[in-house]
């Protein structure tokens, strides 16, 4: 009942320069990321309501390019205006449900030591490799399908990540909500995020 939602969600996608304009051009459409390791799954990758987040994503992208797909020169931020549709959203307890039973189904159809394991990178104490998630929520995606359901538009999840924000703090420095988008057409429009006018208030 409550897994349409209503209004519309501003998105950041952190990338070179040349394909955030190619994109607002119509040049160019951003491509759906289908790695293994991918933490919501295939689609179209966003930070909800932060572009500072999305800068410091390509910023990071540009230092260390073995994980970039393109090559980022000049690391930049494109907006969308995104309607969630149908969407898997792990911030609803009864979506997480969804997920274990995923998570059940997998675990009957594999072998344990067959099973995708989430994986930490180098002297990270961060699970950056999501290939167990991936899995689960590409096979929730499935069985909504092969249910003859209709199909979940995106997901969206919040995830707790980088060092506490101060000692014993229940926040991190990274924290930030994911958006994976399935469905292209959830996507209304691209802008270029704009600075703020110093000589008014913040709105």
């Amino acid at each position: 009942m409550y897994s349409t939602r209503s209004g519309l969600v501003l998105g950041f996608h952190g990338c070179d320069q040349e394909v955030a304009k190619a994109v607002l051009n119509h040049e160019l459409i951003l491509n759906k990321s289908e790695n293994k390791y991918d933490w919501l799954g295939p689609g179209v990758y966003f930070w909800e309501n932060s572009p500072s987040r999305a800068l410091e994503y390509a910023e990071s992208l540009k230092k260390n390019p073995i994980r970039a797909k393109e090559k980022i020169k000049n690391p930049a931020v494109i907006g969308a205006v995104i309607d969630l549709g149908r969407c898997l959203d792990l911030l609803d307890y009864e979506n997480l449900q969804v997920i274990r039973n995923a998570y059940d189904f997998l675990m009957q159809s594999l072998e344990k030591s067959n099973l995708p394991q989430n994986r930490f990178v180098g002297k990270s104490q961060e699970l950056l490799l999501r290939e167990l998630d991936c899995a689960v929520i590409t096979l929730a995606h499935d069985i909504q399908s092969e249910a003859g359901l209709e199909p979940f538009d995106s997901t969206r999840a919040m995830f707790s990540e980088g060092e506490e924000l101060y000692p014993h703090a229940g926040f991190r420095r990274k924290n930030h909500i994911q958006l994976c988008i399935s469905n292209p057409n959830c996507i209304k429009g691209f802008f270029l995020p704009r600075k703020l006018d110093e000589n008014f208030a913040k709105v």
